[in-house]
């Protein structure tokens, strides 16, 4: 059981990182492709939402 907890967990963090490089990429590309500031903006709002995610993973999982 405590298997499938850790697979979720992983997949979870998975996902996490790879939306933060995702919206990282369009925000600092977006500029040089012609994206409007909105659009960067809402990524660049997801990236630090995702950073702060994966730090509040990180810190439970080191209390527990």
């Amino acid at each position: 059981m405590n298997d499938t907890k850790n697979a979720g967990n992983a997949l979870v963090t998975t996902s996490l990182w790879l939306v933060l490089l995702v919206s990282s990429a369009t925000n600092a590309i977006g500029q040089f492709v012609g994206l409007d500031w909105t659009v960067r903006t809402i990524a660049g709002a997801v990236a630090v939402l995702c950073i702060v995610l994966l730090i509040v993973r990180y810190v439970a999982r080191r209390r527990a």
